[in-house]
């Protein structure tokens, strides 16, 4: 296990990312680990000091969490969401994303931060590959929805930043990220392959990158310190990419369920998912979104370190125990 020598100041810790990398990080010798909460019933690791800090914006005064930090690993952000409630969601992307992240940085820069290491999203990329195609971290930013729109801007401002002051950024833009304690899309198909729920799934060849936890924090750890990440922008996943079709059988068999897939036609699919309005389901399922990480193994001598199946065995047995907790 790598060994880390810079103190570090971590926003976002409450969250899935954040909370698995501070328990990384103070399991690592981590001279000083500051983490910034949203309550202080979050808990955190042993070791490490929690701050609590309840909003993402402009206006957030980051002093106490930046005090004798050397490193700024910001995993804090306002999310993607299905149904957004805000009248603007761009504008309130732009509010928490880019002025709020842009705020921590000036303020990490003025306070001596040697470093800052920002996770931003493959959605700054776009939000599909053509077959046979992979988003690199030397494509042309495409971002679409304001989530990915605002994670654009936010690196943009950073790159300039960095220019100005001196400090070092890294990007790390991660696909759909899993693992214990995953959320949203990924648990719901959990459940209902736990309930061997039949799912028109079966005939979709398409390719999709995603991220296991542990690989995403590995490779955080991984920049903290890497002398060639050095505001350099870098793609990431476990290196294996799976079909919808092959990624519900893996994860079936994690389980210890067979997976109950029904060889519906992706054009068939596409067309209801349009009746029924959700065009953007359809895409999610049956499109490619693959990632090259090439750079990010040449430049810094980084490898997955699980595999996927690895990672999905992991994530199935976090949530089974969950299942017999209750």
């Amino acid at each position: 296990m790598q060994h880390v020598r810079r103190s570090v100041f971590l926003t976002g810790a409450s969250g899935f990312v954040g909370g698995a990398l501070a328990r990384r990080l103070a399991s690592t010798g981590c001279p000083r680990l500051n983490l910034a909460v949203r309550s202080v019933s979050d808990g955190f690791p042993a070791g490490a000091t929690g701050f609590l800090f309840d909003q993402l914006d402009a206006h957030t005064d980051w002093t106490a969490g930046l005090s004798a930090a050397e490193v700024v690993i910001h995993a804090a952000a306002r999310v993607h969401v299905m149904n957004d409630a805000a009248q603007d969601p761009l504008a309130e992307f732009r509010r928490v994303n880019v002025e709020g992240t842009l705020n921590l940085a000036r303020q990490a820069a003025a306070s001596g931060v040697r470093r800052f290491v920002f996770l931003s999203s493959v959605k700054v990329n776009g939000e599909h590959t053509l077959p046979g195609c992979a988003f690199s971290a030397a494509d042309a930013p495409v971002a679409i929805d304001p989530y990915g729109i605002s994670k654009q801007e936010a690196e943009r401002g950073l790159r300039a930043l960095a220019a100005e002051s001196g400090m070092e950024v890294v990007i790390i833009r991660p696909p759909l990220v899993y693992g214990p304690g995953v959320k949203a899309n990924f648990l719901s198909m959990m459940h209902w392959l736990k309930r061997g729920v039949p799912l028109p799934l079966g005939a979709i060849d398409n390719r999709r990158s995603l991220v296991g936890i542990d690989n995403l924090v590995d490779l955080i750890v991984t920049c903290i310190d890497h002398p060639a990440a050095a505001n350099q922008t870098f793609m990431v996943s476990d290196g294996e990419d799976l079909s919808t079709s092959d990624l519900l059988r893996r994860l079936s068999a994690a389980l210890g369920r067979p997976a109950r897939l029904l060889p519906v036609p992706p054009w068939l699919l596409r067309a209801g998912a349009a009746l029924l309005g959700k065009p953007e389901l359809a895409r999610r399922l049956c499109g490619n979104m693959q990632v090259d990480i090439t750079k990010t193994r040449e430049l810094l001598g980084w490898s997955p370190p699980l595999s996927v199946d690895e990672g999905l065995r992991r994530t199935a047995v976090a949530y089974l125990a969950g299942l017999g907790a209750h």
